[in-house]
């Protein structure tokens, strides 16, 4: 009979000493409870360039917080207001207003307490957590008259003091427009050898300023052929919110009848095809502007404003408002519109009319109401009016004023010569500054101009220009603090701010 020993092999004994191990381990760990330190995991805005429709940034915790500690200790500088809430570990906190370009910005965060600190007896607080993010740089741009500037597009970047000409000699710039990440102009212009204003031709053009973080810069100057001026002259265009679609206003250059809007992608989306045009089936109309939602245009047709679909049946509006001739400006949402209303005394209404039904009368003027910005920081409507001054003569005075759209107060902010009624106004998207130009037509131009020679919309010969930068405040504090327009070292007209 034999007997049998089991031995313990040695990987057995590594094995049983490790879960030995392991369970010490594990019991000072529950003797000690919970020792995990809170802190921020991830902040959506770091190290980010954000814009005027970036609103709202998130704080991840890697625990549960007690509110109030969090609320009480966060810091941005410089500061910026907003709003606190909150979904388990995620804070997000919206911006009251924009926050202001051309600013670093740094966001603090310590002595925030874990939530169940308290219950369990014990003063643990957050890693202390430092962000840091920054705006767009305050960017405007305009069509120059001075010298090797005449007529091509000028990006000037007022934060950094640096200026770039987009745009070659050989093109003569008459209008232009943004894309909304500030990364391409859309402009039509004309060639600098052909004085025929009728000629013009849609383009793109690089700005060479970065976006959204993350996205690859184009060099500045790179220009792209969009729209052709063979068979249809293109008159005027305007490029939706969206950056995708572009309505442009032609006419049959053998047929004068054939006249009307016609519609096209802004981009290729990566496609080798070229994007055509196609006609927008309605009946012609005048002044038009592509709705917030960039599905519909508005329409001045008839005796009244058409909203017309640009997918489907143009010939079927989506709304059609009898009383007003014109909508001059939408908020950024598209819940109000700025309309205007033709009298049959010579007089203009400016009204707000709402998604709700709301025809609300804001002004009334003996002159021209040229152009309205919603502000989307505040409450605020910016109009250029003009107002009669001489019937004899029928000279109009320009002036801009500031609309308080719940009180319905008005701000006059500027009153401009009779003589600058060619003026253009500009809204920053911060909105804490207006551009306007001073452009000062030529006094009995030669007979035979030279063929770079540019105009105004009303046909006066532009000798030069002036640009000019108004710093803005609310209302209120307009009404006790005396704002004054500063004068840029730049010649050009038409300026804008770029998004």
């Amino acid at each position: 009979m034999t007997k049998s020993k089991v031995f313990i092999q040695p990987l057995d004994r590594i094995a049983i000493a490790l879960m030995l191990l392991l369970s010490v381990l594990i019991g000072l760990i529950i003797l000690q409870g919970d020792v995990v330190t809170a802190r921020v995991r991830d902040f959506t805005w770091q190290n980010q360039q954000i814009g005027a429709e970036d609103n709202s940034f998130t704080l991840t915790f890697s625990r549960p917080m007690e509110v109030k500690s969090v609320e009480d200790n966060l810091k941005i500088e410089p500061p910026l207001a907003g709003k606190f809430s909150w979904a388990g570990r995620r804070m997000v906190y919206t911006l009251v207003t924009p926050a202001p370009y051309g600013t670093n910005y740094k966001v603090q965060l310590q002595g925030a307490k874990d939530k169940f600190a308290q219950q369990e007896g014990r003063n643990r607080v957050i890693q202390p957590f430092v962000g840091t993010f920054r705006t767009r740089d305050r960017v405007i741009l305009y069509i120059g008259t001075d010298k090797e500037e005449q007529g091509r597009l000028v990006l000037y970047n007022l934060t950094q003091e640096q200026k770039r000409l987009l745009t070659p000699q050989d093109l003569i710039v008459m209008d232009f427009e943004a894309f909304p990440d500030g990364g391409k102009i859309l402009f039509s212009a004309r060639a600098a050898k052909n004085q025929d204003l009728l000629s013009a031709q849609l383009y793109t053009v690089t700005t060479g300023v970065p976006g959204k973080s993350g996205q690859e810069v184009e060099p500045a100057g790179k220009v792209d052929l969009v729209l052709d001026s063979k068979d249809y002259q293109n008159l005027k265009f305007d490029l939706s919110p969206d950056g995708q679609t572009i309505v442009i206003q032609r006419g049959n250059k053998t047929n004068p009848g054939d006249f009307g809007l016609w519609f096209m992608p802004a981009t290729s989306n990566g496609s080798a095809e070229k994007p055509t045009p196609k006609r927008l089936e309605s009946q012609p109309g005048g002044d038009f502007m592509i709705t917030p939602d960039s599905q519909a245009v508005a329409v001045a047709q008839g005796q009244g404003a058409a909203i017309l679909p640009l997918q489907g049946d143009a010939r079927k509006p989506l709304d059609f408002l009898p009383q007003f001739g014109l909508v001059q400006a939408f908020s950024k949402d598209g819940s109000q519109a700025a309309m205007v209303k033709f009298n049959t005394d010579y007089t203009r209404d400016l009204f707000l009319v709402t998604n709700q039904g709301v025809q609300k009368q804001l002004l009334k003027t003996t002159g021209s109401i040229l152009s309205c910005q919603f502000d989307i920081a505040s409450p605020t409507l910016y109009c250029l009016l003009t107002q009669l001054v001489s019937k004899e003569q029928y000279i109009e005075q320009p002036y801009v004023v500031a609309i308080d759209l719940k009180t319905g107060q008005q701000k006059p902010l500027l009153v401009l010569p009779p003589a600058q009624r060619n003026v253009q106004m500009s809204l920053s998207s911060d909105g804490l500054g207006l551009l306007f130009d001073q452009v000062v037509p030529q006094t009995n131009p030669p007979a035979s101009l030279p063929t770079n020679t540019l105009k105004t919309d009303d046909g006066d010969v532009i000798a030069t220009s002036s640009l000019w930068l108004m710093p803005l405040l609310p209302i209120a504090d307009a009404a006790t603090v005396e704002i004054r327009p500063e004068q840029l070292p730049l010649t050009g007209f038409r300026p804008r701010w770029l998004p």
